[in-house]
């Protein structure tokens, strides 16, 4: 052969996947096989160790059979492939085959055998054989079948063929355990005084084996008729031990595996063999938890039938009632956690099943699930990995993608740990290290472009999907909730439902029985999911107040969204969002409301994330976003609005769920405010443009008056404003002021109309002249105005006056006009102290609604929002000139100033600060229970409870907290009397009369 030759032929076995190509030429010339034949060693994991293994077994076989054998495999492509891709996945199953070659036939016409044909070839093969020549015919037959499971599994889909395979193996080792037992009736003396059934746990009950691994079994005893019981558990114990000595001892031809019993009851120190009702009286009144988990597998494998079917019948129930038991999800996720932190910290990283993202978290995460919904849906009793989630998928205990990809990587890990143990026939679970091993592994995986890369990055891709699958799945805080309802309760059984509903405090329980028929009668997936979502979610609404109201509003947000594929599973599978969403529907109308008009909005509950309020930045991207997608003025309001009322729900529930500070809310508030409040300009600016013509002749700015320039804003607030402009130079001053009111008009009627979204109130009552004046003025004539006809009370507002909106310089060019006005130079004089007070007065005795009480309502009874307002304010304008930390538009910031200064005692401002504080949040608390603006204590008691669990208060404490503001308020009120009024309180306010 020429040089060139030479090289060409090397370059084609080097493509082919050889490692070491020159040594392969010199023994594919040794079996003088043709070069065709490199096409059929290029399909192996190792196509150096195909074609060495070739070699050998060319030289083990005799030489009439030899011929055969070669003349077979150059006319059978598919025999021909079975033999070498088995010799080159496996170099244990290669000496095998070496000592037998006469089994090269069998790996040629492999198929895998039925479980019937399994058992009958193993117990056949030992006969009435015993010792080790029982043992080593076992193990030879044993083989013989593996290697054909084995060729099959490596000629196939892996992926798709698992199962099969899986099955086989499980079918094949428990047909070991039967032949050894076999062999154990011919060993012990008197085996006949015993009946003993052999069952299978873990994986080989599952008829999901491994190549290697333990073999886990429980051994169950019976008497032989007339024969006594402790007789016959000794004999019982000496077949168990035989039956696990025969298949684990080692013998010239080597041992299958470890016959493991540590799973039976009190495990190693438990007695090896026990009867029916040993076992059964173990599970009821001693076993752990992890030990039910273990039960899911057992299925008998060996043995007397019906001892097998008895001792099913005996601990399976208790099976599907551990998860009655006390923290018994909690217990099962403990487990799972000492599982992994017991991993050795060397093998951490290469574990493909008990590491992070390994198959335990597969396995564990679909046996938490069976054990807690399968007490009532027996659909879901599966022994198999697989096809639990399967029945998990089709029950909708989870999604349809998540079961996907949890199959799909079920079957991928599997695989990869099959190609690990096949190579050397050793119990492993371990990542290879080696770069050949790793070669090997990720061709035998399909993947033939940097398989040692490629194969490391699928696995580590795989297992990063894994658990995050697992820790959505197995840490769901529904299972907990689940786990603690009673069986009746879980199954939402018609016959006792309304009984639980009225004893959960349903006021309605033949309507809260039609709203469950109507969310989970069929046979949908949707009705499936409300199944297993609705008997924790009445637990959770009842926790409320007003449970009906949120089963209504969940039953009628569920009717717009049930068909959306998210929603349902958003609350099967996010975190705690149907607990928090259940929660928040039953603490009041406001949310359901809004939900109703906009029940996409519901996605905010999906994680904790997405209930934190937007920064002001973030609305003002939403809005701009908003505006852009419009090209209609009229319908860029209308997403304004929309995102607002997104923005509101996020916020409410929020503040339902604690997590946000009063100060955090009226920020959120504020914030929310100001941005929509900006975008509605920019799109009133554009519409007038767009209207006229031509560019906007002046500038505007919107400043923020009361609570919105303090920033101190509630639910029910509107937002007080004055609007400014500034024309721009050598612009007309009468078209100026006529794109002004253009301008605004457009913004207020398009926020304040009535429409599907909440409506924004743009109150501006607080310019110059009230409602006689003009609605926009320039910042010229708001300097004449001030400078020559402000009242005292104007010059309190603007203590508010913030630029909220629109041009920047202008609103800072305002707060510059009216800052002498409201911070005066030594302070105001005694007679403006005076006139505050006479109005001040002339509010509380005619502004109260008809027959309201005094000393309940919120912002202008006696200790109440006006109260501690006008006090702080009056002493900001008294003390403001020479103390600049007054300089501020809230209440809280200068009420602390205050005590600093001395201005107020400790005492005072605690007072001042409890009141405002406590009539703020019940404002607030109000519109969220109601629904609409409360300015009083309410006079129904389940008012009161509803708003007083809303601030954390338990259920059927509203009294309490009416009581709790009356007195808070008594104390304010007495500051007030002595700080703004300048008088003594009266002693008797402490014995004033009370009412809820």
């Amino acid at each position: 052969m020429s040089p060139a030759a030479s090289a060409s032929r090397r370059t084609s076995f080097v493509r082919a996947g050889f490692a070491d190509p020159d040594r392969a030429i010199q023994l594919l010339d040794e079996l003088q096989a043709p070069d065709e034949f490199v096409g059929a060693l290029s399909k192996a994991a190792s196509p150096d160790g195909a074609l060495l293994g070739l070699v050998r077994l060319r030289e083990a076989l005799p030489a009439d059979e030899r011929e055969v054998a070669e003349q077979l495999l150059t006319d059978d492509d598919t025999g021909r492939c079975r033999l070498v891709q088995l010799l080159g996945a496996s170099s244990a199953l290669t000496d095998h085959l070496v000592r037998h070659p006469e089994q090269w036939r069998d790996v040629v016409a492999s198929r895998v055998a039925t479980r019937e044909e399994l058992y009958a070839a193993l117990r056949g093969a030992v006969g009435e054989l015993t010792g080790t020549e029982a043992y080593d015919a076992l193990r030879v037959a044993y083989r013989r079948q593996l290697i054909q499971i084995a060729a099959v599994d490596v000629t196939s889909d892996a992926i798709e063929q698992l199962p099969v395979i899986a099955e086989a193996l499980a079918d094949l080792a428990g047909a070991a355990v039967a032949a050894a037992l076999e062999v154990a009736r011919h060993t012990v003396a008197d085996s006949d005084a015993c009946r003993l059934t052999v069952i299978g746990m873990g994986k080989c009950g599952g008829r999901e084996l491994n190549y290697i691994s333990d073999v886990d079994v429980i051994f169950v005893a019976e008497p032989a008729d007339g024969e006594v019981e402790e007789n016959a558990l000794t004999v019982g114990t000496a077949l168990a031990t035989e039956v696990m000595r025969a298949c684990s001892v080692s013998t010239g031809e080597g041992n299958l595996w470890q016959v493991d019993p540590a799973l039976r009851p009190e495990g190693k120190q438990g007695p090896l063999v026990r009867t029916v009702d040993s076992h059964r009286m173990y599970y009821e009144r001693w076993a752990k938890t992890w030990e039910f988990q273990a039960l899911l597998k057992a299925r008998p494998i060996a043995g007397d039938e019906q001892i097998g079917q008895d001792y099913l019948d005996a601990v399976m129930p208790q099976v599907w009632r551990a998860a009655h038991r006390e923290n018994f999800v909690e217990d099962v996720q403990a487990m799972r956690r000492r599982v992994e932190q017991h991993v050795p910290a060397a093998e951490a990283d290469r574990q493909l099943k008990l590491g992070p993202g390994g198959l335990r978290d597969i396995e564990f995460s679909m046996q938490l699930l069976q054990l807690v919904h399968g007490r009532t849906d027996d659909r879901l009793r599966h022994r198999s990995t697989l096809a639990a989630i399967e029945a998990l998928s089709r029950g909708g205990y989870i999604g349809r993608v998540d079961a996907h990809e949890l199959d799909e990587a079920y079957r991928r890990l599997r695989v990869l740990e099959h190609r690990i143990q096949l190579s050397r026939m050793r119990r492993t679970h371990l990542m290879p290290t080696s770069e050949a091993d790793l070669r090997a592994l990720g061709r035998s995986m399909g993947l033939r472009v940097n398989p040692a890369e490629a194969v490391v990055t699928m696995w580590r891709d795989q297992a990063r999907d894994v658990r995050r699958l697992h820790e959505r799945i197995f840490y769901r805080p529904l299972l907990s909730a689940v786990a603690r309802l009673s069986t009746d309760d879980a199954k939402l059984s018609t016959a006792s439902a309304q009984d639980r509903f009225a004893a959960l405090g349903f006021r309605d329980a033949p309507g809260a029985m039609r709203h469950i028929e109507a969310l989970t009668t069929g046979v949908s997936r949707r009705a499936a999911i409300q199944r297993t979502l609705l008997p924790v979610m009445l637990q959770w609404f009842a926790e409320e107040v007003d449970p009906d109201l949120g089963l209504l509003s969940f039953r009628r947000l569920s009717d717009e969204l049930g068909s959306t594929p998210w929603f349902l599973k958003m609350l099967r599978d996010e975190g705690r969002a149907a607990e928090i969403l259940a929660k928040v529907l039953a603490s009041g109308r406001y949310v359901g409301q809004m939900l109703e008009r906009a029940p996409s909005a519901v996605a905010v509950f999906g994680s904790k994330d997405a209930r934190v309020p937007l920064t002001r930045a973030q609305l003002l991207t939403t809005m701009s976003a908003a505006i852009t997608r419009q090209g209609d003025d009229e319908a860029a309001l209308l997403a304004i609005r929309s995102a607002r009322r997104s923005e509101l729900i996020r916020i409410a529930v929020a503040d339902l769920t604690q997590t946000l500070e009063l100060d955090d809310l009226e920020l959120a508030l504020t914030d929310l405010t100001c941005a929509t409040l900006q975008g509605a300009l920019d799109v009133a600016i554009r519409h007038v443009e767009n209207d006229v013509g031509t560019q906007l002749s002046t500038r505007i700015a919107i400043i923020g008056m009361g609570r919105l320039g303090g920033r101190e804003l509630g639910y029910s607030s509107d937002a007080d404003v004055m609007f400014v402009h500034d024309p721009l130079p050598g612009a007309d001053a009468q078209q100026a002021q006529s794109h002004a009111e253009q301008v605004v008009a457009f913004l207020r009627s398009g926020l304040m109309a009535s429409g599907p979204d909440p409506a924004l109130g743009v109150d501006a009552d607080l310019r110059p002249e009230g409602k006689a004046g003009p609605l926009v003025r320039t910042l010229a004539s708001y300097a004449g105005y001030y400078e020559r006809w402000s009242e005292g009370w104007e010059a309190q507002a603007l203590l508010r006056a913030t630029p909220v909106a629109g041009d920047e310089a202008l609103g800072t060019a305002f707060t510059d006009l009216i800052d002498p006005l409201r911070w005066p130079e030594g302070g105001i004089s005694e007679q403006a102290v005076r006139s505050m007070r006479l109005l001040k007065a002339r509010m509380e005795a005619e502004r109260i609604p008809r027959g309201g009480d005094v000393r309940t309502h919120f912002k202008l009874g006696r200790g109440g929002l006006s109260d501690v307002e006008w006090t702080v304010q009056m002493l900001q304008m008294q003390h403001a000139h020479e103390i600049p930390g007054l300089r501020h538009p809230g209440t809280m910031t200068p009420l602390r100033v205050l005590a600093e200064h001395g201005l107020l005692d400790a005492e005072e401002a605690t007072a001042l600060r409890e009141s405002w504080c406590l009539a703020t949040r019940l404002r607030n608390a109000s519109v969220l229970w109601r629904g609409r603006p409360v300015d009083s204590l309410p006079s129904r008691m389940t008012d009161a409870d509803g708003i007083a669990r809303i601030l954390g208060g338990p259920v059927g404490s509203g009294h309490d907290l009416a009581q709790q503001y009356l007195r808070v308020a008594r104390r304010a009120r007495q500051v007030v009397e002595r700080r703004f009024y300048g008088t003594d309180p009266e002693d008797d306010l402490e014995h004033e009369p009370t009412r809820c």
